[in-house]
């Protein structure tokens, strides 16, 4: 049966909220350093605790959606992530942030996976990349927004404030969310939290290659690529941290504006045709930023690499939540487990590239990597 899809608003502002949460500390870290009187490097497991909770999470929440309804777990995902956040402007040292924000990450993991499998449950497959792009323009203006807005706030009334104004938001949202979870939560399945549906999902050789993909999609791109742009082009080209992040929010309106034209590039390209041209302009784009004469040409390159990125990616969203369909949550919760860990392994061996051989040998090795993924991935079948 159909869902009601007037609820989507809604997920995307949830998705804002949870989203916002990377975001968050982005313009933060110098302050809490010298609020806590440390270095910034020692702030670091701040960053590092709440991203390896977020992914780790996912391992419970997943079959927990499955298990009592979709929204009804994203609800009180969001409400204790906004309590999180609230508890986490009243941290008092370093070591009581790092245990605030990671179990703030914790559930913060939930809200997006889960809300991308209601989509699956909602939406019809031929429409639903479509759907799932209108949703994730919360999550992109997220990207765009929440850090800037955390710096400014920070400098008119102090770090804290920031916390305190996304806690807000995203307990009235999570709020709205419980009034309308009922009706959903009878869709939950089975006994028990249902953890077994991992081993079914890794048993099938298609949830096998979906899972090789999205951790080698996160180790090219999320891992790989991405991180490494800001500090390119301050190093290479003398850019102020400012400047950069400025060049940077280049890729977030290229994001934005393939939620504004997915259902028709979808029409136009189909699915196999979405990830191959998605594929080839991430590939290009990389390529380019590797051999870029200035700064200019990154900037050139960030709204094109934006837009293809969610071409390439929305594919492998919508085939994750078409893997398990009796277990819809556990699979989408499966794939972000996936690319988080692909993301960290990807740091791990592209951080050790730009020791050995500088910036270049990066954006090429990433190029080169997500070329070959794409066409691979244009290869499968769809389901």
């Amino acid at each position: 049966m159909r869902a009601d899809l007037t609820l989507l608003p809604l997920l995307a502002l949830a998705g804002f909220a949870a989203g916002g949460g990377m975001r968050l500390m982005d313009p933060l870290l110098p302050l809490l350093a010298a609020d806590f009187r440390v270095g910034v490097a020692a702030v670091a497991p701040v960053v590092a605790g709440f991203s390896l909770a977020y992914g780790a999470g996912q391992l419970i929440t997943g079959p927990l959606g499955d298990r009592y309804g979709k929204l009804r777990v994203a609800a009180i995902a969001l409400l204790l992530y906004g309590l999180g956040l609230a508890a986490s402007a009243a941290a008092w040292d370093l070591s009581s942030m790092i245990v605030l924000r990671t179990a703030t990450g914790l559930v913060a993991g939930a809200v997006i996976p889960l809300a991308i499998a209601w989509i699956g449950d909602a939406v019809p497959y031929a429409e639903r990349q479509a759907t799932i792009g209108r949703f994730l323009t919360g999550m992109v203006m997220a990207q765009l927004l929440v850090g800037p807005l955390s710096g400014v706030v920070a400098e008119v009334a102090g770090w804290r404030a920031s916390f305190l104004l996304l806690a807000a938001m995203a307990l009235l949202v999570g709020g709205l969310m419980v009034r309308r979870a009922p009706a959903e939560a009878a869709a939950g399945r089975g006994r028990g939290l249902g953890l077994g549906q991992y081993l079914v999902l890794l048993r099938a050789p298609a949830g096998r290659r979906l899972m090789a993909a999205a951790a080698l999609d996160g180790a090219a791109l999320f891992g790989g690529a991405f991180p490494f742009v800001g500090a390119f082009l301050i190093e290479r080209f003398g850019l102020s941290p400012g400047r950069a992040g400025l060049v940077v929010a280049g890729f977030g309106l290229g994001a934005f504006l393939y939620t504004r034209l997915a259902k028709r590039l979808v029409a136009w390209l189909g699915e196999r045709g979405l990830v191959a041209a998605g594929g080839a302009g991430l590939a290009v784009a990389l390529a380019g930023t590797a051999a870029a004469p200035g700064w200019w040409a990154v900037a050139l390159l960030q709204v094109p690499m934006g837009c293809a990125f969610y071409m390439f990616h929305g594919v492998l969203q919508a085939r994750a939540s078409e893997a398990l369909p009796e277990a819809r949550a556990t699979a989408v919760s499966a794939f972000a487990m996936a690319l988080f860990l692909g993301q960290s392994l990807g740091a791990l061996a592209f951080g050790a590239v730009l020791h050995a051989a500088g910036y270049g040998a990066v954006f090429a090795g990433a190029a080169v990597l997500t070329a070959w993924l794409a066409a691979w991935l244009a290869r499968m079948p769809a389901r």
